[in-house]
């Protein structure tokens, strides 16, 4: 059966802006949310006052904190997932939490799971980022959970992203020496996604099932960094670079302390992110296109305001 309205949902990863989107709207379903995270404090002002979350400083690696965490739950959903870090770093957060979690849900009895991946996950990936994803996947679909999988193309939405990433960049660099600039992606809004969480919460024909989130368009990285810098008044030539140069890009980058760019992230753009059969349809709705949002993000003045009256216009 779905899961009811008012029912208490463990939100694990939950910190960041995808995590922030799908906890206000499963409150505003009427769900109690718990959320543990690292350090309370850091996620005080965006999260604590909101009616019905319980925000909680808890090591989500330590499989009696989940022991703890899951049984008085009706679903967990795992949103964890890290872009940086050593081979040891992505199996730890993306394949050895989920097989954590998913044995406390089984020794609890609790069934109903929803696991953030994304798209291009696959255990034969060129890159870490991808390999562990994909192995993940796997695990998931093995268990006996009734469990659906979300991949998403590139997301974005308040806070940081690629659009607030790029639009930095810009203002900095009278131009843009880009790697993986032919690489194509299907940027995908974060209400999109959030709301493609909930539905699957009250739908059981979502069950077993994987989800390609994407918006309505396919772009290249070149074409998103330009559009980036008209939209934001900012405009740059940018140029692809031979992969050599990308290499030498990224192993510059990387020694920064939340680089931008890795040799893992510089190897995920050797495959496109994009599906050619675009939002699945049995969610039920089109997604929104990045054109309707970017230049709400990007402009100065009140477009906080007018970023959230677009976010309510599209809670149902």
């Amino acid at each position: 059966m779905p899961i009811a309205r008012t029912a208490p949902i463990l939100v694990i990863g939950g910190t960041g802006f995808i995590g922030q989107s799908l906890v206000e709207r499963l409150v505003s379903r009427g769900h109690t949310v718990t959320l543990p995270c690292r350090d309370r404090e850091k996620v005080r002002q965006n999260l604590i006052p909101l009616p019905g979350v319980t925000v909680l400083s808890a090591d989500v690696h330590d499989p009696h904190v989940l022991a703890e965490l899951v049984p008085s739950h009706a679903a967990v959903i795992n949103l964890v997932g890290i872009l940086h870090g050593s081979p040891a770093a992505f199996r730890r957060a993306h394949v050895e939490l989920s097989d954590k979690i998913m044995a406390a849900m089984q020794q609890a009895g609790v069934r109903r799971y929803l696991h953030m991946s994304a798209l291009g996950a696959n255990p034969q990936g060129p890159s870490q980022y991808q390999q562990s994803k994909g192995e993940a996947e796997a695990h998931v679909r093995a268990s006996k959970l009734a469990w659906t999988i979300f991949r998403p193309s590139l997301v974005f939405g308040p806070g940081t992203c690629f659009l607030s990433m790029f639009a930095d960049l810009l203002k900095l660099a009278p131009l843009v020496p880009l790697a993986g600039a032919q690489t194509r992606m299907q940027p995908v809004w974060v209400e999109d996604v959030s709301r493609a969480f909930v539905r699957a919460l009250e739908d059981d024909s979502l069950i077993q099932q994987s989800l390609n989130l994407v918006g309505p368009t396919v772009y290249s990285m070149q074409e998103l960094v330009r559009y980036v810098g008209r939209t934001a008044g900012t405009p740059r030539p940018v140029f692809g670079i031979p992969d050599w140069a990308g290499q030498l890009q990224a192993a510059l980058l990387s020694v920064l302390p939340n680089p931008p760019l890795t040799r893992d992230n510089l190897t995920s753009l050797k495959v496109d992110n994009i599906d050619p059969a675009g939002f699945p349809a049995q969610l039920g709705w089109q997604p929104t296109a990045l054109e309707a949002i970017a230049p709400v993000m990007l402009a100065r003045g009140r477009a906080r305001d007018r970023y959230l009256a677009l976010r309510q216009q599209h809670r149902h």
